[in-house]
C-alpha cells in the first residue's frame, strides 16, 4: 500500500538563542548588536512553545512527517523546538538535521523529520554556497532515504532578502537560483535522472520573478517540466498566486514568498515519489491571523520589534502531500 507523507515548510521568524548565549560566536554577536537585548530564555522558550503548538496541529493533529524551517540561529534552538513538538505528539520522535550556515546574522536552515519514515545519512548532507559580497544562507541539500529505500533529494532554501530594495537586491537571488538549478542537475548526474527532487523554502521572490523562472528554471507549466531536456522545476505555488492569499504581508500586500518546487520525477501518476499537487496550501490557523482589514500573520516579534507573546511568526507555513509507491 502506498505511503502518504505530509510535508511542511515554515520561516519561523528570528528564532534566536538567548541574549549572551555561550553558543553564539563573537562575529554573530557583533552583527546582532543591540537587537538581541532583552531576548531572555523565557521569551525564547515562549516563542518555541508557540511555534510547537502550530506544528503539532498540522496534518490533522498528527504533525508533519517532514518539516523544513529557516531563520533559526543554531541547532540548540531547533532541538528545543523538536522536543517541544515531541512533547505534544507522543507518537512522534522528531530528529533534527541542521546546517550551520555562514549568514552574517547567524540564521540557519534545518529539517525536522520522523525517523520511522526518513533517514538523513551524514554523508548525504550538503551546503551549497550562494556567492555574495556579504555572507548569506547556503542552500541546504539533504538526500533523504525513505523507509522504502528510495533516495529523495530535498533542498532547503532561504534566499537573500529584499532589504535595500527589491530590484537592487535581485542579483543576489538570481545567483541563488543559478545555484539551485546547478545542484538540481548534479542530483541527476550523481544519482541518476530518475531521482526525485523537491525544493522548498523562503525564496524572497514570487513564483513569477526572474530568479525563479529564468535562473532556478522553474515554471507554472507541468508539461514544460515533463518534456524539457534539462532539469526544470514545477512551482506548485502558482495555484495560490494571485488569489489574494500570501505567506508574508508587506505594506499590506500579500506575497507568496514560501514555495514548493518539484522536478519531473515527482510530477506524474507513475512517479514512485509524487506530489499531490492540488493539496498545496497556506496554513492559516485562526489564532495565527491578524484581526482587521488585512489577514497578515500574527508575528511574535523581537530583534528590535515589539514582542507579542501570543504571536508566532511573520510568515504562514505551507504544506503539501506526497505519495510514495510500494
Amino acid at each position: 500500500m502506498p505511503s502518504t507523507y505530509y510535508l511542511a515548510w515554515w520561516n519561523v521568524e528570528n528564532l534566536f538563542d538567548e541574549e549572551n548565549s555561550a553558543r553564539r560566536t563573537d562575529k554573530v554577536a557583533r552583527a546582532l548588536g543591540s537587537s538581541i537585548a532583552g531576548w531572555t530564555p523565557a521569551l525564547r522558550d515562549r516563542k518555541i512553545d508557540q511555534l510547537a503548538s502550530v506544528v503539532a496541529q498540522l496534518n490533522a493533529g498528527a504533525g508533519p512527517d517532514l518539516l523544513g524551517i529557516c531563520e533559526v540561529e543554531n541547532e540548540f534552538v531547533v532541538g528545543r523546538l523538536a522536543n517541544a513538538v515531541n512533547g505534544l505528539l507522543p507518537a512522534r520522535n522528531y530528529q533534527v538535521v541542521h546546517a550551520d550556515t555562514t549568514d552574517q546574522r547567524g540564521i540557519d536552515i534545518a529539517f525536522l523529520h520522523d525517523p520511522a519514515l526518513f533517514t538523513a545519512p551524514a554523508d548525504e548532507r550538503f551546503q551549497h554556497i550562494v556567492m555574495r559580497r556579504t555572507a548569506t544562507r547556503e542552500i541546504f541539500q539533504v538526500n533523504f532515504q525513505t523507509h522504502r529505500g528510495r533516495t529523495w533529494a530535498i533542498f532547503g532554501n532561504h534566499w537573500p532578502s529584499r532589504s535595500g530594495g527589491q530590484l537592487e537586491s535581485a542579483g543576489y537571488r538570481a545567483i541563488a537560483g543559478e545555484t539551485l538549478a546547478y545542484f538540481h542537475q548534479r542530483v541527476w548526474e550523481v544519482h541518476g535522472d530518475q531521482t526525485p527532487a523537491l525544493a522548498m523554502g523562503d525564496f524572497n521572490d514570487e513564483p513569477f520573478d526572474l530568479s525563479l523562472v529564468q535562473h532556478a528554471l522553474s515554471t507554472r507549466q507541468r508539461t514544460k517540466v515533463l518534456r524539457a531536456d534539462i532539469p526544470r522545476l514545477w512551482n506548485l505555488m502558482w495555484r495560490v498566486t494571485g488569489t489574494g492569499e500570501g505567506t508574508l504581508y508587506f505594506d499590506n500586500f500579500a506575497n507568496v514568498l514560501d514555495q514548493f518546487l518539484i522536478d519531473r520525477n515527482m510530477a506524474t501518476e507513475a512517479s514512485p515519489i509524487r506530489a499531490i499537487t492540488d493539496s498545496v496550501e497556506i496554513i492559516r490557523l485562526p489564532a495565527m491571523i491578524s484581526t482587521g482589514t488585512y489577514p497578515a500573520p500574527v508575528a511574535f516579534g523581537g530583534m528590535g520589534k515589539p514582542v507579542n507573546q501570543n504571536g508566532f511568526s511573520d510568515h504562514f507555513p505551507i504544506a503539501v502531500t506526497i505519495q510514495e509507491a510500494d
